[in-house]
């Protein structure tokens, strides 16, 4: 008898849209809980969300609540990887989007950020029988949180643009 393939996972790519995002480590530091080189950050899920989700079989994790009277709350970790399927991730402010990539995403570790919408792929698992599906980010729009001296700087131009124009005289 061939030995069983593993299927691809049947749940559908998931889309969330004004997400909150806690435990952020894009550069993929060596932390507490995590092995240098993995880069991922986790989602604050509604608790409705995260009961229909965690169904489906993704990897939901429930936290106890942080103060008494407050309701458990629940997230899922988000794992970023460039090698195979790298993913799209655009930092938008007032006027502009850039695309960040493996050299660049390190910068959303410490960015105020306002709004995030993204896209999870899922990722079916099995190790000693145990079996879930993990969440690889796929797509991501992060907006940036822009202070009043953000907006007011925002066209000055560098200082080396100016010597440079400066030297073209």
């Amino acid at each position: 008898m061939a030995p069983k393939t593993k299927q691809r996972s049947s749940v559908p790519p998931m889309t969330i849209e004004n997400a909150k995002i806690i435990y952020r480590n894009f550069s993929g530091a060596a932390k507490k809980f995590n092995a240098k080189g993995l880069r991922n950050f986790h989602i604050v899920l509604e608790p409705d969300l995260a009961k229909v989700v965690e169904r489906d079989g993704w990897n939901v994790r429930w936290h106890d609540p942080r103060e008494e009277g407050d309701m458990p709350w629940a997230s899922i970790k988000v794992a970023l990887r460039f090698d195979n399927y790298p993913p799209r991730i655009v930092m938008v402010t007032a006027d502009t989007k850039t695309t960040l990539d493996e050299e660049s995403v390190d910068i959303l570790d410490w960015a105020e950020i306002e709004k995030v919408d993204l896209v999870l792929s899922p990722s079916s698992w099995e190790v000693n029988g145990k079996q879930g599906i993990k969440a690889y980010l796929r797509k991501m729009f992060v907006t940036l949180n822009e202070d009043e001296l953000e907006v007011k700087y925002r066209t000055v131009t560098k200082d080396s643009d100016r010597d440079s124009e400066e030297d073209g005289d």
